[in-house]
């Protein structure tokens, strides 16, 4: 067996040492972006977060309304007014609920009632601490080019905007310092919850196949084989603000605008990050 020679060793040794240094490097650099996370989520404001959440408000409102009716939210008396940039709701139409055997038309409508009045909560909840809400922003319910166009297309566009509202409340929820405010937040969490369980069961039973939206998506039957949007600990998903945006902008990261906002978000949490 040949010996090693101290010039060798040494450079074996510096290698080593690069590679330590390299290795160490990287985890300094993934530490420093998740410590600027936390720190930029610790920045927000309790009203930031609820005028976030009432852009994702006015999404399944305007969704379920047009889908339901085949008018918008403000053609029904909803106030859609307040700061930021105030755009129109296009894209989409009113469905033909006509599948047999299951209530898909009442559940909506009953889903779509709640998401109204989930707006209406959230802009009270701002002003009554003399915060202006945000006016709803552009919305193109068009943007995924399907959803209308049978009642079996509206539950699939459903199954996803409900699980995203649930996973968008988990991440923004323990961000509250408010108490009252997180009372609030939890009972429309619960209301969302409620809402996903019922669109998941008829999805299932009606047979619709549904598309994975990110790595925490949780499909029902037949695609998926959970009913319920849980994980093995029976815990729903959570998604952060900017993994919200990613999907709310059409998958896009790093985006300001795109998707069902073309405009982007009204307030302060506008921008998405990668894919949760």
């Amino acid at each position: 067996m040949e010996s090693t020679t101290w010039t060798e060793a040494t450079a074996s040794n510096a290698s080593h040492r690069r590679q330590f240094l390299t290795r160490i490097g990287a985890v300094a650099a993934a530490l420093g972006a998740a410590n600027s996370a936390l720190e930029a989520q610790s920045a927000l404001t309790d009203v930031d977060i609820l005028q976030f959440a009432l852009n994702l408000e006015y999404l399944e409102a305007e969704f379920y309304t047009v889908g339901v009716f085949g008018k918008t939210i403000e053609q029904l008396g909803i106030p859609v007014d307040g700061v930021g940039t105030a755009g129109p709701t296009t894209g989409g139409q009113k469905v033909s609920f006509t599948t047999a055997g299951l209530p898909i038309q009442r559940a909506v409508e009953e889903i779509g009632l709640d998401e109204r009045n989930h707006v209406v909560v959230l802009r009270n909840a701002l002003s009554a601490r003399n915060v202006a809400p945000i006016a709803k922003p552009a919305i193109d319910l068009g943007s995924v080019r399907q959803g209308f166009g049978n009642d079996l297309e509206f539950l699939a566009l459903a199954r996803l905007l409900e699980d995203l509202g649930v996973t968008a409340y988990n991440g923004a929820a323990p961000l509250l310092m408010d108490k009252t405010l997180l009372g609030i937040v939890a009972r429309i969490h619960a209301a969302e919850a409620a809402h996903v369980g019922n669109i998941r069961l008829q999805t299932a039973s009606a047979g619709v196949t549904t598309a994975q939206a990110d790595g925490v998506d949780i499909l029902p039957p037949p695609t998926g084989t959970r009913y319920i949007s849980v994980d093995r600990q029976g815990l729903t998903a959570v998604r952060t603000p900017g993994q919200v945006l990613y999907l709310a902008y059409g998958n896009r990261a790093d985006a300001t605008s795109g998707g069902f906002f073309p405009n982007g978000f009204n307030g302060t949490i506008r921008t998405s990050s990668a894919a949760a």
